[in-house]
């Protein structure tokens, strides 16, 4: 497997990736290319320390595109370069152009640092990402008292934020006295090995989605998700 890996910020999960590839962890995937959305991230550096050649790392803003297809077709132009068969997407918070999920259909993922629930009400969708996540989580589980784990996830990327089918998830416990940044701490060695194992398990032939049996989010209880949700984006406005 050729990969493509998309970025927005730190890199620790991708960075956790190729040396996860170049100590045999992965076998049979190479790490051939990293997208940047923003020019100024520490992925980029973390990419070029891990042994990524410059010219195989590619920032694309966009806002540097008239349309969201030409965004697209950058994308897809340097993928193919390369012959990317797989992406994934490791804190990337672009919204993915259609043309390029069009393109991976059942070969792009996207790394989640929440539950989800397929369409269901859940913690993730427009705005959800980084901090914000853990802190709609941390909030949910007190009110409602009950379910007192979050989760590490990685699910197919479609064109709407966070709708791809789950194919992979890690519950983590949530304590009383935790912080967003405190869960984050806990929460990110298990969203690197999750999406290791992910990786592995698309080398081997071996995905399967999940489906919960019951909703995550009660009926009773979506009114107190979207105000969970509106305080967490109004806590930490940059995510």
């Amino acid at each position: 497997m050729r990969i493509a890996l998309f970025i927005s910020g730190g890199g620790t999960t991708m960075e956790a990736i190729i040396k996860a590839c170049k100590s045999n962890i992965l076998q049979n995937i190479i790490p051939v290319l990293v997208v940047a959305s923003k020019s100024n991230i520490l992925g980029i550096k973390k990419a070029l320390n891990c042994g990524i050649q410059e010219e195989d790392i590619v920032v694309l803003n966009r806002r540097s595109f008239i349309t969201e297809e030409n965004f697209g077709q950058a994308i897809l132009s340097e993928c193919k370069k390369r012959n990317v068969d797989f992406i994934g997407q490791y804190g990337w918070l672009i919204k993915t152009p259609q043309n390029v999920c069009k393109a991976y259909e059942g070969k792009i993922i996207n790394q989640h640092p929440g539950p989800l629930d397929n369409l269901r009400p859940d913690f993730g969708g427009r705005g959800m990402y980084g901090l914000r996540v853990h802190q709609a989580r941390i909030e949910f589980v007190r009110k409602t008292n009950h379910d007192f784990w979050t989760e590490a996830t990685a699910h197919y990327v479609i064109s709407n934020f966070d709708e791809g089918k789950i194919i992979k998830r890690e519950q983590v416990p949530i304590f009383i006295n935790d912080t967003a940044e405190i869960l984050r701490a806990r929460m990110l060695p298990i969203e690197h090995k999750v999406q290791i194992e992910v990786l592995k398990d698309f080398s081997e032939g071996k995905v399967e989605e999940f489906y919960r049996d019951k909703p995550l989010v009660r009926v009773e209880e979506e009114n107190i998700l979207k105000e969970c949700k509106e305080l967490a984006i109004r806590m930490y406005p940059n995510g």
